[in-house]
């Protein structure tokens, strides 16, 4: 008799994540559930993680009713999952008390039947709270270790003794749990550490307890690290669909399956089906543009532990704000701020923090500007690192951000803060005149602006990466309608001419911007105009420094400003950016407006 292994699909939260950044329509892949449904597939993760904040951030849509409709289509026995990250939830900041057990509350209203729980840093006092709500709301609760390996010639934490003393301290603390999960997020665990701990941890925890193995293939070694987990008594995996599966992803069913033949193991599932349901799954993604580092086994992800959710969503980021470039010095930099920063598991949120920090030290030099959450994780905000942070870097971070080191408990660090909580959500709501319901008031607190803007209609679908059939047809026929300055021209184009209205011309096109030929052409056509004289007050243009999303203006027109006062907040990388005027003046003019994706050197405001 074979021994059935346990299974749950990935595919719709994870394995969105890992591919498109977690921008995936609503619409576009519920028949692949329903497929996977009729396939006998009946344990789903749903929702949370990226897939909460990407709706309102990139889809425009309700994670809500998202979830719901996931119900609906699954089946009422589904056992629908999703991923919380103990006090930071479904955000990347932490939450106080009333906000966690509001998370516990809705997601149990809107259909899920199990959390997945983890704390990036291990820290076990940020699972205590997270773990009663989910129990209080009468959720199936699965705690979580968080597993890694350190970049080479690192080392501190992270191998099976440090995996045993973090169980140990779960049990030790009375956490009411269902189920347990060991999760790497990065793919990046030694397969013989995996077995090695998977071992303890079945020893510790008797024979009935269901243990769970996580992973992904970026690193090219998951089948081996869950072949290692099941012979050393875990009893279920994390498993996805194509063309959401392998390289950043989890394996996929048919590789598990395939996998196992031949052992004491078995999926038990009609092959025959799951193959009809990703064939669904198939057609449904066709459009969606699959970004080249998604599918790809990198043997270099040992150097910098970047998790295959966080992977593509960081270079989706890169290429929304025309920064592509950058990555390859980025993920080279990512080795030291992991080094640096108290080897916290890289996964959601601290796996951001890492690629932040990196981030910020080849935009402007090492360590010359401190990213929020990496300076917070270091200085203690987000509850205790697995060893201490580099020393210097936690002084750099108290100086920049003008705060002290702190060994308090995150939970009451949040409590006592007047800006989070629901009675902070509920003053957003109110501002925006907005519905105070439990759904707004969660949405305000995990998403903040970009949740108001939501809310109140300002926001719509950007950064989703599918085939455009009309600019393909256009690209085909050579055929658009150009509108200048209000006016429409019928243009189509060929190789050697432009007709324009009907009217052709000689066309020659040339790679970049020939700006003396341009100069050329302007002065042959133009006659030649005496300037005005320059106004006597000096307007100074305040332009964007990268590319980003405009999250708050600061300012009025007519307004009076101080050098170095903040005029306005952008948001590039998931990160708040002040922008600064250069000098006192008078604000004339306002070039944005909130919810406004500007690109660098675009005009922000104008100071006379």
């Amino acid at each position: 008799m074979k021994k059935q292994v346990k299974f749950m699909c990935t595919a719709f939260r994870d394995g969105f994540q890992s591919v498109y950044g977690a921008r995936v329509f609503t619409k576009d892949f519920m028949p692949a559930v329903a497929a996977a449904r009729e396939a006998g597939i009946n344990h789903f993760e749903a929702g949370g993680g990226a897939r909460f904040q990407s709706l309102y951030f990139y889809t425009n849509e309700d994670a809500f009713a998202m979830m719901d409709e996931f119900r609906k289509v699954a089946g009422p026995d589904a056992d629908l999952q999703t991923l919380s990250r103990g006090v930071n939830v479904v955000g990347l900041d932490s939450q106080p008390r009333d906000i966690i057990k509001l998370h516990a509350d809705l997601f149990k209203k809107h259909g899920i039947s199990t959390i997945r729980n983890f704390d990036a840093l291990n820290d076990v006092n940020n699972l205590i709270d997270s773990g009663k709500a989910i129990n209080d709301a009468g959720l199936r609760h699965e705690v979580t270790v968080t597993m890694m390996s350190l970049p080479p010639k690192t080392e501190g934490a992270h191998d099976p003794d440090f995996y045993e003393g973090v169980l140990k301290q779960i049990l030790n603390a009375g956490i009411k749990f269902e189920s347990v999960c060991f999760k790497d997020a990065s793919g990046t665990s030694k397969p013989a550490f995996v077995y090695e701990t998977i071992k303890r941890a079945r020893k510790l925890l008797g024979s009935d307890m269901n243990i769970v193995f996580h992973s992904h293939d970026t690193a090219g070694v998951s089948i081996q690290q869950y072949m290692c987990a099941l012979e050393a008594g875990a009893n279920q995996v994390d498993l996805s669909m194509v063309p959401a599966s392998g390289g950043t992803c989890q394996p996929d069913i048919i590789t598990m399956w395939h996998a196992l033949r031949g052992t004491d193991y078995d999926l038990g599932i009609d092959i025959k089906k799951v193959r009809e349901a990703e064939a669904v799954f198939q057609d449904c993604m066709k459009d969606y543009i699959i970004p080249p580092e998604a599918m790809t086994v990198n043997p270099e992800i040992v150097f910098f532990p970047l998790p295959g959710g966080a992977l593509t969503a960081n270079t989706q980021m890169l290429r929304d704000n025309n920064m592509m470039d950058k990555y390859p010095a980025i993920v080279e930099a990512m080795g030291e701020t992991v080094a640096k920063g108290g080897f916290g598991t890289s996964v959601t949120p601290v796996s951001q923090f890492y690629f932040q920090q990196a981030f910020n030290n080849v935009m402007f030099g090492p360590w010359k500007k401190i990213a929020e959450g990496y300076g917070k994780m270091v200085l203690g905000y987000f509850g205790k690192t697995p060893i201490a942070p580099d020393a210097e870097v936690v002084k750099i971070a108290a100086e920049q951000m003008g705060l002290e080191p702190t060994t308090k408990k995150v939970v009451d660090i949040n409590d006592a803060d007047p800006t989070k909580g629901v009675k902070a959500a509920k003053a957003m709501l109110e501002k925006a005149s907005l519905p105070i319901t439990d759904e707004n008031i969660f949405i305000a607190a995990s998403c903040k602006e970009k949740g108001i803007l939501y809310l109140t209609g300002k926001a719509q679908p950007n950064g989703i990466r599918k085939v455009d059939h009309e600019a393909e047809a256009a690209k085909k026929s050579g055929e658009y309608t150009v509108t200048v300055n209000g006016k429409a021209y019928g243009v189509k184009l060929n190789k050697t001419k432009a007709s324009v209205n009907g009217v052709e011309y000689p066309l020659e096109v040339a790679n970049g911007i020939n700006q003396k030929a341009i100069e050329a052409a302007q002065a042959a056509a133009e006659p030649t105009v005496v300037a005005a004289s320059a106004p006597t007050g000096e307007e100074l243009t305040v332009k964007a420094p990268m590319p980003g999303l405009i999250l708050r203006v600061e300012v009025k027109v007519g307004q009076k400003v101080a050098k170095n006062q903040c005029v306005l907040i952008m948001e590039a990388m998931k990160m708040e950016n002040e922008i600064f005027a250069p000098r006192e003046g008078t604000v004339t003019k306002i070039c944005v407006s909130q919810g406004q994706q500007m690109q660098s050197d675009d005009d922000l405001i104008v100071i006379a």
